[in-house]
């Protein structure tokens, strides 16, 4: 196999290593929020993932205040349609830094994973990030793909 080269000059492209995929929600964490937990609006952002679990696309949905984030299934999916993801990651944060989710994400994580059922792009998990770590739905046994 030869190596890559410019089209324009002819040197040797370096090959970009593939992304590492998610195998867990602490690699989903170290990898998408620990940033994000120290935020002071609760942002929501949807992962875009190939079929090996890797991370294709972030897009950030919607920022809200305080304590509350208007989010709906046709923000959190156009954009996983125009990647063509496989899977996504659903991310948002408590700006208060309890992780805990509230009767509001419960039902809000159903919603999109029923959503995602019928549209074939499976969401694998919610995580809630705070300054005291993380939540997962997946991890709780909260969705079921």
């Amino acid at each position: 196999m030869s190596a890559a080269r410019c089209p324009a000059c002819g040197h040797v492209l370096a090959a970009e290593a593939p992304a590492p995929s998610l195998r867990c929600s602490a690699e989903a964490f170290e990898a998408l929020g620990e940033r994000l937990s120290r935020c002071r609006q609760e942002r929501f952002l949807v992962v875009a993932l190939d079929a090996r679990n890797r991370i294709i696309a972030r897009h950030l949905v919607a920022v809200g205040s305080l304590s509350t984030c208007v989010v709906h299934p046709r923000e959190v999916f156009s954009p996983l349609v125009r990647r063509h993801a496989a899977a996504a990651l659903l991310v948002h944060n408590h700006p208060s830094g309890d992780p805990q989710p509230s009767p509001e994400d419960r039902v809000l994580t159903e919603r999109l994973a029923d959503a995602g059922r019928l549209l074939g792009i499976p969401i694998l998990d919610h995580l809630i990030v705070g300054r005291e770590g993380y939540h997962s739905f997946r991890d709780a046994g909260g969705i079921c793909s």
